[in-house]
């Protein structure tokens, strides 16, 4: 849970939005079911997924509403760098056009040296996290996992490091023999401090199955992120959504991270991640896949995970590499509180065609937050404050449906 967090606010506080006459019945009752502390259902969610015009202005409005509550005012960025070590995989999943083969002109693998010199050239310039996710390089033997995380502590002791999804750790393990809980109990021992939730696409069995016949399944990527937070490894929680799935799909995806919180506390944070098509072969080999979200799916994502996600993940982050500074920016009226890291290469979106740059600068990030009305603070990848900016002076604007 997010240790920034501020006491409740008054429960009987309603956004304006939602007195317009203009709202549906059916989501004026969803809405103030959950203001006034009411577990929102899948079916509910389905229906907000679905959200127009007065009613999606409702829903943007009382996610705002929430993440005030929960979290205050303040809006959170990490200085971060990814490395991301090898492109080399096999696993062959059709919405990534990250993967190489091993004799691709452009495969890349970095040796222990390269890894750290990145890490160093990281803390140099601010950075007190590492994000490290690579593709499932064959040759890639089960230790190589631990090397990484020994030479990066051997060179920086105070470095954080974020690193390896539940898939390399699925591989990881599978190439060490060990258990999950071993090969993870390893991993800490040698500094991993958190994990990234990623691999989890969409946690539903029919569409990871059009998606990849090879990757890890929904109960493998539940048992080892619920192992992780056993073993006291904090995880974030992602979606990438916007292809071959649907609002069904998304609030059962929602809902099943939910179900973990409550059993395991481990998850800090949820990060939609809008799927990239220009260059995937999920996208250009197969019919009826729908090229990424729209603006407005992005606006309800974002603004149904707040209610979602109520009390159980307080922190809801939008990714700027996904959805570009100017709609990450307006995600912070419709339930957001935290815009990411400034991350310094950024290769996985890049591959698949996305055009939102690798970097994104401290000020330019502060300066985001300061034109939304909130409080830029700058934090570690547990949600603790590093820095605080000045307040804004400009008012806040909202991300509604007409909303530029």
């Amino acid at each position: 849970m997010n240790t920034m967090a501020t006491p409740l606010r008054s429960l009987t506080r309603q956004p304006a939005e939602l007195a317009s006459h203009h709202v549906g019945r059916r989501t004026r009752q969803i809405l103030e079911s959950v203001l006034a502390g009411q577990e929102l259902s899948e079916a509910d969610a389905t229906h907000l997924f679905r959200a127009e015009a007065a009613d999606l202005d409702a829903l943007t409005a009382t996610a705002d509403e929430l993440r005030r509550r929960r979290v205050g005012d303040d809006a959170t960025f990490v200085i971060t760098r990814n490395i991301n070590y090898t492109n080399v995989c096999y696993m062959g999943c059709r919405f990534c056009n990250f993967a190489k083969r091993k004799s691709d002109p452009e495969a890349e693998f970095f040796d222990l040296d390269e890894i750290v010199r990145r890490a160093q050239e990281a803390w140099d310039r601010g950075a007190t996290e590492v994000c490290i996710q690579g593709g499932l390089h064959p040759n890639i033997p089960g230790h190589f996992y631990r090397d990484m995380l020994k030479a990066i502590k051997a060179a920086l002791p105070d470095m954080h490091i974020h690193a390896f999804s539940p898939f390399e750790i699925w591989f990881g393990a599978h190439k060490s023999r060990l258990s999950y809980r071993d090969f993870i109990r390893d991993l800490v021992d040698h500094g991993l401090g958190s994990m990234p939730g990623t691999a989890a696409e969409i946690l539903d069995t029919e569409v990871r199955q059009q998606l990849t016949r090879d990757k890890l399944t929904t109960d493998q990527w539940v048992e080892i992120i619920t192992t992780a937070h056993e073993e006291g490894l904090p995880t974030t929680s992602t979606i990438m959504y916007g292809h071959i799935d649907g609002p069904e799909h998304w609030a059962g995806h929602l809902a099943l991270l939910r179900e973990i919180q409550k059993r395991t506390g481990g998850f800090t944070e949820f990060v939609p991640l809008g799927f990239v098509h220009y260059k995937t072969p999920l996208f250009l080999e197969h019919d009826g896949v729908r090229p990424g979200p729209t603006r407005l799916e992005h606006i309800r994502m974002h603004a149904v995970a707040r209610l979602m996600l109520d009390g159980w993940i307080d922190n809801i982050q939008a990714s700027w590499v996904k959805l570009g500074p100017d709609l990450a920016r307006q995600m912070l009226s419709a339930g957001v509180n935290d815009l990411g890291g400034t991350l310094m290469n950024e290769s996985i979106s890049r591959a698949a065609g996305g055009e939102h740059g690798q970097e994104m600068r401290p000020e330019e990030m502060a300066q985001m937050i300061r034109d939304m009305g909130r409080r830029p603070v700058r934090r570690n990848t547990l949600y603790q404050p590093v820095e605080t900016f000045d307040a804004p002076s400009t008012p806040l604007k909202r991300a509604a449906g007409g909303a530029a």
